[in-house]
């Protein structure tokens, strides 16, 4: 994450000081390209929290997320006013210093390969020679072989490609993603009508914002049922899984909803612009909505695999918001020029367009334990899940067996399974000795584990 974020700054000087429109492009590809470590950020997640207790660190992480794309047009308007152009740009690079400092001193390691390595080291300078991490005794070769980053790197669209889950909410997501980044490219063309200006014309934004902050809102009492429910009905499928979408066969209609009166309130006056804003903000609902509950459903389904799966997520999210955005200038203008209409006819388009990915919502639900049947990652992880947990969710099993596993070692609670090893990714095999480890040596090991 660090170095993704050193990049992305180091990126943003070459085109701060650009003498040409080439060197911005490319400036702007490369620190797009650098910018892929973010997408850890839900993996971490699955390593923190138990799948029972991830909703609302997900619905926090979703709401910086889509809060972060609305703050570029309202700090950007001001630049545009009030700064040279290229003042956007060194005030991008402040901020991503700062927030590079606070991550690299505020956040932790969160993968356990990595914590276990550096607790193992500690036990060996505190006199304990036979305690190894699960990817010490591995050498750097094959933990960092071009076979094993390929694999790590296909992951994503190799899962985006072949699972259904993965596939379908990643499109829908992305879709939802592309049609609000040319929704957004609609505002200048749409409010200069009442005469704003660049300041005014960011500001104007804060509507979104609004329906993002709602939206966040109202899924704390959804989360609150939906834990509930999973508590009452801990071996049904349906309650476990696609429960968390509930909420959104609710406010996914929100996003149609919106862009229609949107596309029929932004006429000019005497309509006041006030009454497009409403729309705006319900928009914005809809989008976080579906950030929000296609987010949490995949790290549940998919586990350790979350950070390649809402990869594959935010690929398709910043892949066709990209794509989509160049066009949308000339789609707002040039959609029914003749009539006179062309933001309405254009934002009637977008509502049909949201009309049909709606519709998706509520297929993925009632067949998502079909989709989930067909999905080897998913099926691998739920068999390994019941496996590990005697057939209980860890949300209802007895803290007696938890207790009693800490009891044995004197140490905090940490519970490891071979099923945690899929794919490349290295985890620690049941005994809690890493793989390679000679067997006396892993007695030995055990032993002094367990007379600790």
């Amino acid at each position: 994450m660090q170095l993704s974020l050193g990049l992305v700054n180091i990126w943003q000087i070459p085109v701060a000081l650009a003498p040409n429109f080439a060197t911005i492009l490319v400036g702007r590809a490369l620190g797009g390209l650098s910018s892929a470590g973010g997408s850890v950020t839900l993996g971490m997640i699955a390593d923190l929290f138990e799948a029972d207790k991830q909703q609302y660190a997900v619905a926090y992480i979703v709401f910086s997320s889509v809060g972060g794309s609305i703050l570029g047009p309202i700090i950007g308007g001001f630049c545009q006013q009030y700064l040279a152009w290229e003042w956007a740009i060194w005030i991008e690079l402040i901020f991503g210093g700062f927030v590079q400092l606070v991550h690299f001193f505020t956040v932790p390691e969160t993968r356990t390969t990595i914590m276990m390595n550096r607790i193992a080291k500690k036990r060996r300078r505190q006199g304990n020679p036979n305690i190894w991490g699960p990817d010490e005794l591995v050498p750097f070769k094959d933990r960092f072989s071009v076979k094993e980053i390929l694999v790590t790197w296909i992951r994503p669209f190799r899962m985006f490609l072949t699972e259904p889950i993965v596939l379908v909410l990643s499109l829908l997501s992305g879709f939802s993603d592309a049609l609000i980044f040319m929704f957004i490219q609609s505002f200048s063309l749409v409010y200069k009508q009442w005469h704003f200006d660049a300041v005014t014309v960011g500001l104007s934004f804060v509507s979104i914002g609004t329906g993002y902050a709602l939206a966040w809102l109202a899924f704390i009492p959804a989360i609150k049922r939906n834990i509930k429910e999973r508590q009452m009905k801990p071996n049904d499928e349906r309650a476990q899984y696609e429960s968390r979408l509930w909420f959104l066969l609710y406010t996914a209609p929100c996003l149609p909803i919106g862009l229609i009166g949107f596309a029929w309130t932004i006429q000019g006056p005497p309509i006041p612009w006030i009454a497009s804003m409403i729309f705006a903000a319900i928009v914005g609902i809809a989008n976080y909505s579906i950030y929000m509950a296609t987010i949490d459903y995949m790290i549940c389904a998919y586990g350790p695999y979350s950070a390649s799966a809402t990869g594959g997520n935010g690929w398709s999210r910043d892949f066709l918001a990209g794509v989509l955005t160049v066009p949308a200038t000339p789609f707002f203008s040039n959609i029914g020029k003749a009539s006179g209409k062309n933001l309405e006819y254009a934002c009637t388009i977008l509502f049909c367009i949201s009309f049909v990915l709606v519709i998706a919502v509520y297929v993925i639900y009632w067949k998502g334990p079909v989709l989930r049947a067909r999905s080897p990652f998913a099926q691998q992880l739920a068999a390994a899940s019941h496996e590990e947990t005697n057939g209980r969710r860890p949300s209802v099993m007895r803290s007696s067996s938890v207790a009693t596993a800490s009891g044995m070692s004197g140490l905090p609670d940490r519970r490891y399974s071979q099923s945690q090893r899929f794919f490349g990714e290295s985890r620690v095999t049941p005994r809690g000795t890493p793989r390679g480890t000679p067997s006396a040596s892993r007695a030995n090991s055990m032993a002094n584990f367990k007379a600790r």
